[in-house]
């Protein structure tokens, strides 16, 4: 073989191995960025990422941001802080179900209005959660699975969010400040009781009785000061009755200009 030609050979093996070599490296630095038990797949079209069942207490960083679906699924989550999900401006399922969550903050799914159209919260440990976590969202929500506090913190919740179908015979009362309401399904319970409009009644009647607590206080207060001061101007006048006369008259003018 010529010499150009076995040069040239060799110079595009070198090449072909160097671009090996590179995409392995690529490769190899991808899979350590993402935590273990996490990994990145293709269904049917979509871009997933699965971290199901990675013993997670946390959601983690360095997810790729083009991914579709989003599985965070069976682990030990407890918490979903603001902007957890701000850099997956293209997700359009997310999946938390069966983990430890028992809070959500305000903005916690900033960024996933636009396009997220699954949400799955079931099997937590939701209490209460503000309507303000879910805002703008148009997502079907599953809150199902969870032990919940049926209030109207709860019934604005609901009103708010898009529930996911089948899911709102799972939302049940694990607490109520109605004893009857334990162990219903909620969408049953506010059939009968508005949470909201109970709640508006008691914050008036404490308002009204705190008015009137303070208005007796006052009223008390000006009948003791109006009392006290005529018991200090008769002890007055009858101690100038007991002066010499000239001195008594120029004394009770000066005690009756007072009280006037």
């Amino acid at each position: 073989m010529p010499t150009a030609e076995r040069v040239l050979l060799r110079s595009v093996t070198m090449w072909l191995l160097l671009q090996s070599l590179l995409l392995l490296a690529s490769c190899l630095r991808s899979a350590a960025a993402f935590p273990k038990g996490c990994y990145p797949s293709e269904e049917e079209g979509l871009k997933t990422f699965r971290c199901s069942n990675a013993r997670l207490t946390e959601v983690p960083r360095d997810i790729p941001n083009d991914t579709n679906k989003l599985y965070l699924d069976s682990n030990r989550i407890p918490f979903l802080p603001r902007d957890a999900f701000r850099d997956l401006p293209l997700l359009l399922e997310l999946d938390l179900s069966h983990n430890a969550i028992a809070g959500v903050e305000s903005g916690a799914f900033r960024g996933l209005a636009e396009h997220l159209h699954s949400l799955d919260l079931s099997s937590n440990r939701l209490v209460s959660v503000s309507k303000d976590a879910f805002s703008n969202l148009k997502a079907k929500v599953n809150l199902s699975d969870n032990p919940w506090l049926c209030d109207c913190r709860l019934q604005e919740l609901i009103r708010t969010v898009d529930l996911a179908a089948g899911s709102s015979a799972g939302i049940v009362c694990d607490s109520s400040a109605q004893e009857e309401h334990v162990g219903k399904a909620f969408l049953q319970v506010i059939a009968d009781t508005d949470f909201c409009n109970v709640y508006k009644k008691t914050t008036d009647i404490a308002m009204l009785v705190t008015m009137f607590g303070w208005f007796a206080m006052v009223i008390s207060y000006l009948v003791y000061y109006v009392r006290q001061n005529q018991e200090d101007a008769r002890r007055h006048l009858e101690y100038l009755k007991s002066l010499p006369s000239k001195q008594r008259r120029s004394e009770e003018s000066s005690t009756i200009s007072t009280v006037v």
